[in-house]
């Protein structure tokens, strides 16, 4: 059994979320898509699929992204547990019948995300802020989400912070994965050019960071511990 995890470039790994699944006892079989890696064939002893974020966009020509797509459209059919992260939150959104568009404006560093009142009940959600400071980095956006989903999360610039599709199918547009060093790699790959785009500069996303990681990583924490003991089911054998 393993949890298949999609990667699409190198800072896009499944950091502190891919450290908590492993406490927790599974495995990570992780495909680096963006090297030549191959999309599983089927879903024969998959516990969950992963989705991580990259510099790529739904709608551009990447040879592996119609693949991955269909297989994230496969495994939420089944019920598998799917779970996207930024890039991979926009695939699962278009892959069941979303639109993710251009924003006006990108999303770069600390912003403030709110919880809908559905979260509130959501138990992946559950010891979540309802307002909490969250890392962006991203120019494209789900503008319309699938047909029956739910609407978790929300920021000023961008409406689909978190959604829910069915019950096991979750996507996040921030980047709860990272921790401060990551965040920081972000943002340098973003360079002076990626933070005129989003009217950020380095000073003021240093001084946010100060006053927020740790928040960012407290929750952060929660979240993936929830995803890891009540998203993804466990099957206890007996042995002898």
């Amino acid at each position: 059994m393993a949890i298949i995890v999609f990667q699409h470039w190198n800072l896009g790994a499944p950091g502190r979320l891919g450290l908590t699944l492993r406490d927790h006892g599974f495995r990570l079989d992780v495909r680096r898509l963006d090297r030549n890696d191959a999309v599983p064939s089927d879903y024969d002893n998959v516990d969950a699929v992963v989705s991580m974020g990259g510099p790529q966009n739904v709608g551009e020509s990447h040879p592996w992204m119609d693949a991955e797509m269909a297989y994230l459209r496969g495994a939420h059919a089944r019920a598998i547990p799917v779970i996207g992260v930024c890039l991979g939150h926009q695939m699962i959104a278009a892959a069941l019948g979303g639109k993710v568009t251009r924003m006006a404006k990108p999303e770069l560093g600390m912003v403030e995300v709110n919880l809908t009142p559905l979260a509130h009940t959501d138990p992946i959600m559950a010891g979540i802020a309802w307002k909490s400071p969250q890392f962006q980095s991203h120019g494209y956006e789900v503008s319309e989400l699938p047909p029956d989903s739910a609407l978790l999360a929300s920021s000023a610039g961008c409406k689909v912070q978190a959604f829910r599709a069915g019950m096991r199918t979750y996507g996040f547009q921030y980047h709860f994965e990272l921790d401060r060093e990551a965040a920081n790699a972000y943002m340098a790959q973003e360079g002076s050019e990626g933070c005129a785009a989003a009217g950020v500069t380095m000073d003021a996303y240093r001084q946010s960071m100060d006053r927020s990681y740790e928040m960012f990583a407290r929750l952060a924490d929660r979240l993936s511990v929830n995803m890891a003991t009540l998203l993804i089911p466990r099957i206890a054998s007996k042995v002898g």
